[in-house]
């Protein structure tokens, strides 16, 4: 049995699903591919067992056939080649595969298609269709808050809950938090998941950047992501999300207007001399500046910066941030100008952008530093 295919559109299509594989699986054969075809489509799939990606592509083919073949020397191999037709012969009693190219001849060992672990199918009952730029953008905008504490799965991932007024992404590590709200996207249903976050990202790095529709479906234990020729199933996280609500400050009375960009510039300078433990700035606020501290006592380092900003407030304050997670912050944000609200220097500061879309409410949340030592 054998199919014909441009190598270009394999390598091209199979990358988009490769990044699902991990090394050393559980069970061996999730190192390989599982390629099917039938009626002259080739439809490729990855699996680690939570996460299963699957694409397609057209093949010149008699015959219909199936074979799990190594992704780590297939993807070297069509890496390797020039674009050109390739001939793909596979052997049904030893499994084996013959790959033939214009510039020569590669043979390799697979393994039996039936051992390959079944793939979640959606039952079509909650589905939700959104547009492929706006799912990545939403995305790009909490993924990197999610953390990274297995004793806490919940927060591992973006909660994602669906209603009859808007789509609300959210993530949170436990130092920060990110809510993104988009009122144009409904749901008749109302739905509420947990994504793990290595299928978000994974997700997100196959999605097309225009307005190509994705067609999400949920069940109780699995997500569901179709558009073009991809699919992507991922097992939700079982745990129930914070109530991330109660933790968003509403009366932080101290307001702080500033330029992003110059804020990031400072602050990137400011890390080169700031504590390579804890990261921490000082935020000296009052009057039309804004003073910045930093300092290393380990090494002797210490740098400060002041740049212009309106500060609304009578009282003065000092507050203290982890500069990584703040440099992280402003650069998912678009605008000119960020806000930030305060109350006191132990209490959860609000970060907003300047402007927003009508269709879209972006929130960050910081939680402070406590300050050991004064300026």
């Amino acid at each position: 049995m054998k199919f014909i295919v441009s190598s270009g559109v394999l390598h091209k299509q199979l990358a988009t699903i490769s990044g699902v594989i991990v090394n050393n699986p559980i069970i061996p054969i999730l190192e390989n591919f599982l390629f099917v075809v039938k009626n002259s489509v080739l439809t490729a799939s990855a699996s680690d067992l939570q996460i299963s990606m699957t694409t397609s592509v057209d093949v010149e083919a008699q015959d219909d056939m199936s074979i799990a073949i190594p992704a780590k020397k297939l993807m070297d191999t069509l890496k390797g080649l020039p674009d050109q037709p390739i001939t793909m012969n596979i052997n049904a009693e030893d499994f084996t595969i013959e790959i033939t190219s214009y510039k020569g001849r590669y043979k390799l060992a697979g393994e039996d298609a039936s051992d390959f672990p079944k793939i979640p199918q959606p039952d079509g009952k909650t589905k939700i269709t959104l547009s492929a730029e706006l799912l990545g953008d939403a995305i790009g905008r909490t993924l990197f808050a999610t953390g990274t504490d297995d004793l806490r799965p919940a927060m591992t991932g973006i909660y994602m809950k669906l209603d009859k007024e808007k789509a609300t992404f959210v993530s949170t590590d436990g130092n920060r938090l990110i809510r993104y709200e988009r009122k144009d996207v409904k749901s008749d249903l109302e739905q509420s998941v947990i994504i793990p976050k290595k299928a978000f990202s994974l997700l997100r790095s196959a999605l097309p950047t225009d307005s190509t529709d994705v067609n999400a479906s949920f069940t109780s234990s699995n997500a569901f992501f179709a558009f073009n020729e991809t699919e992507m199933v991922c097992r939700l996280i079982d745990e129930r999300y914070p109530d991330y609500e109660l933790v968003i400050p509403q009366n932080n009375d101290k307001k702080l207007e500033v330029k992003r960009t110059e804020l990031i510039s400072s602050l990137k300078r400011l890390d080169i001399y700031a504590n390579q433990n804890t990261h921490q700035v000082r935020f000296k606020l009052g009057g039309p500046t804004l003073q910045m501290f930093a300092e290393d006592l380990d090494f002797s380092n210490e740098a400060n910066e002041t740049i212009l900003a309106e500060y609304e407030s009578e009282e003065d304050m000092e507050i203290g941030f982890n500069v990584r997670f703040m440099l992280e912050m402003l650069s998912n944000l678009t605008t000119d100008t960020v806000t930030f609200t305060f109350s006191m220097p132990s209490r959860a500061s609000i970060i907003l952008p300047e402007t927003q879309d009508e269709m879209e409410d972006m929130l960050m949340l910081l939680m402070p530093m406590l300050l050991s030592s004064t300026y």
